[in-house]
């Protein structure tokens, strides 16, 4: 379970990410785009094109933690 108490930064990642990419996929992008190590306990936020799913890149020390939200009423603006 995550605890919200222990949370790092969270890194809102802006513009469309293809969501179809998985942790390695992410993890990847973080580290050549804008040059942060994914290992460091930050929670990365990507939003698909179509503003109404995200994807959350987590590592906990263990492993990491892929969440997907999908909006069934609305969109994020």
């Amino acid at each position: 379970m995550i605890n919200l108490c222990d949370l790092g930064q969270v890194y809102l990642v802006c513009g469309k990410t293809d969501l179809r990419k998985g942790i390695d996929g992410l993890a990847c992008l973080i580290k050549e785009q804008f040059q942060l190590d994914p290992f460091q306990g930050q929670v990365f936020l990507f939003c698909g094109g179509r503003k109404d799913r995200f994807k959350a890149l987590y590592w906990d020390g263990q492993g990491y933690w892929l969440l997907y939200k999908r909006f069934e009423n609305g969109k994020m603006s």
